[in-house]
């Protein structure tokens, strides 16, 4: 009887099956991907606004597109499809539109006047800015998914613009160029810091709360619509200070506790039950 070639001996070596090799997805998701698109649109937008002259616009087009940075990430994780190249693709995007755009609109705002300070503090910005995000891709381990190490990008975006959202045409008081001068290179500086920040990513959504929080949501809401300006100046200011000041009040919290007697050490090395008599005394020296 004829036997029907075996697919073990197909390839002609006789050995065990090859197992069959998965074609490459090519392509991209296009859900996450295209709220990143809609991220560097409202980079663009933001920086077309400042060139303009409207930097209200601008502000405002870099908080929408910190919005679609924080949806884009929730969209691929409940729907399965992140990957290494929407990672990338987000830090790209993230670089254009919430560190270029920001030094940009801050440099056209009102820090040009400064010769040197003016442009070099925004490129530091910048690059800050890009430090952050590499160190957040090639991060392995994380301690705790609930804090951000250094205070995210957009958040930093958000509060250089807030200011420029505040007083877009800087009527309001004259040395304001140079207080975002100062605050922008903290907040530069805090990007890199190792200053813990809350990320609300473990926020369920879907979870029964008090109806409480929805006076709470209602009441900022009410504030968002009646005075927007002062409201999110307020919040990105307080957010930015908040790695700082929890770092200081858990270090006050610590400093005030009892600390531990200095023998305590030398006594955990003894054994815990040596009832031995102790040693006889040296021989007194009668020279």
């Amino acid at each position: 009887m004829a036997r029907h070639p075996s697919h073990a001996v197909a390839d002609g070596s006789g050995g065990p099956p090859r197992p069959r090799r998965r074609r490459l997805r090519r392509g991209v998701y296009l859900l996450p991907s295209a709220f990143t698109m809609g991220n560097i649109f409202l980079g663009f937008w933001a920086v077309i606004s400042g060139l303009r002259g409207n930097f209200g616009v601008g502000a405002l087009a870099v908080f929408g597109a910190g919005l679609l940075d924080g949806i884009d990430g929730r969209i691929a994780r409940l729907t399965g499809t992140e990957s290494e190249f929407g990672k990338e693709f987000d830090s790209l995007a993230d670089v254009i539109t919430f560190g270029v755009a920001p030094a940009l609109l801050a440099f056209l705002w009102g820090l040009n006047e400064f010769p040197r300070l003016g442009w070099l503090v925004p490129l530091f910005f910048l690059v800050c800015g890009a430090t952050r995000l590499a160190r957040f891709n090639v991060q392995t381990k994380v301690a705790d998914s609930r804090y951000f190490a250094g205070l995210p990008i957009p958040a930093a975006a958000g509060t250089v613009v807030s200011v420029l959202f505040f007083d877009p045409d800087r009527d309001w008081r004259s040395w304001i160029a140079g207080a975002l001068l100062v605050g922008m290179a903290l907040v530069g500086a805090l990007m890199v810091s190792t200053f813990r920040y809350r990320s609300f990513k473990k926020l369920d959504l879907r979870q029964r709360r008090s109806y409480r929080i929805a006076l709470v949501l209602v009441t900022v809401l009410v504030l968002i619509a009646w005075k927007p300006h002062i409201f999110l100046c307020a919040f990105a200011l307080t957010y930015a200070a908040s790695g700082p000041l929890e770092w200081a009040f858990h270090r006050m919290r610590g400093s005030h506790r009892l600390a531990p007697p200095p023998s305590s050490s030398a006594i955990a090395d003894e054994p815990l039950h040596d009832h031995r008599p102790p040693p006889p005394p040296p021989p007194e020296d009668r020279r």
